[in-house]
């Protein structure tokens, strides 16, 4: 093991977006295509849930239309969009631990990890996702950003009350396994 990387792309297109909603602005369906045919993004479709619902579901948020999803996990994206435009200040920290997560220090603190030969690099990616907390895709760990939980108190973030790092740790356990 080489190198864990984190990608945001996709988290960086939906500040822009989740910012440019709040204020009124039109976000064109161009810009919404182009998030939903993200490679990271077409990590977690499935038959129920794919480009077009992705599309969709930003699409009705940004035009303020009524949305009905098709299934629970076009409802839970939505819902969740949603939830991000309610307060920018409480995504703002959700994203500021992504920005600056270091994860090169497990390769050293991990010995699962600095010696396992599966992979060279694995990448971390965070999405905006539905009603999974993450996924595992070859030597990718994709973690649904919506389970990112700030502490309010402190600089701790977590994920299913673990501590991210200690979650991310023992998920790529999990991958190289």
């Amino acid at each position: 093991m080489e190198r864990i990387k984190v990608k945001l792309d996709v988290i960086e297109g939906m500040l822009y977006y989740w910012q440019a909603t709040s204020e009124k602005e039109k976000v064109g369906e161009g810009f919404l295509n182009d998030i939903a045919n993200m490679p990271a993004m077409k990590l977690i479709y499935d038959d129920e849930f794919n480009e077009e619902s992705v599309r969709k579901a930003l699409s009705a948020i940004s035009n303020r239309e009524m949305f009905k999803g098709n299934n629970k996990k076009e409802g839970r994206f939505w819902n969740n969009n949603m939830w991000m435009l309610e307060d920018l200040g409480y995504t703002d920290m959700m994203v500021t631990p992504l920005k600056t997560l270091n994860l090169s220090s497990l390769i050293e603190k991990s010995e699962a990890i600095k010696n396992s030969s599966k992979y060279e690099e694995i990448e971390v990616i965070f999405v905006p996702g539905h009603i999974y907390v993450y996924k595992i895709i070859d030597n990718k760990l994709i973690i649904n950003f919506f389970r990112v939980k700030p502490s309010l108190y402190d600089e701790d973030t977590f994920i299913e009350d673990k501590d991210i790092v200690d979650f991310i740790e023992e998920k790529i356990i999990e991958l190289l396994n």
